[in-house]
This record gives C-alpha cells, structure tokens and sequence, in this order.
C-alpha cells in the first residue's frame, strides 16, 4: 500500500471517506486524529495515479494538503503498514 497523509478540516473527513471509499479497490482511508484533521489515504500502487486524479478533483469541494508520516503511530493498521 502506498500512503498518503492528508491534514483536512474536522467536518469534511466524513466526505473524503465517502468519496474516496465510493471508487472500489483504489483504497481506504484512516482517520489518524479526530481533533487535527490527520488522515492516512492508503492506496493500491496500480491505483496510485487514479488516487491522486481523486484527490485533485475534491479540492474544488474541500481543501486538503499532504503532509509527512507522523513520527508515532498509534493506529494498529498503519503501525502494520509500516512495519512491512
């Protein structure tokens, strides 16, 4: 899985959820923390490319940057994904 960290606004985790979930197997996302805003978007390599064309296509509904992998995990699946 390729990662991608995301700080959004609190109230539009929700639609980045649905929007990315609604493309089936180009990936998930995780909400790393509520009060930040940090969210993880965990994408198929394969996929990567569309992953990002559906990024670029929410900023006209939500504004988003990237931002480096946060130095201490404390979500299960994400410690997994960095570990292998």
């Amino acid at each position: 899985l390729i990662e991608i960290y995301l700080r959004i606004r609190r109230e539009d985790i929700a639609l980045l959820k649905f929007a990315i979930e609604s493309y089936e197997e180009i990936g998930i996302v995780r909400t790393l923390d509520r009060k930040k805003a940090t969210v993880a978007v965990l994408a198929m390599p394969d996929y990567l490319p569309h992953m990002r064309a559906v990024l670029e296509s929410l900023r006209e509904h939500m504004d988003w940057y990237e931002i480096p992998p946060p130095e201490e995990q404390d979500d299960w699946l994400m410690q997994k994904v960095h570990d292998e």
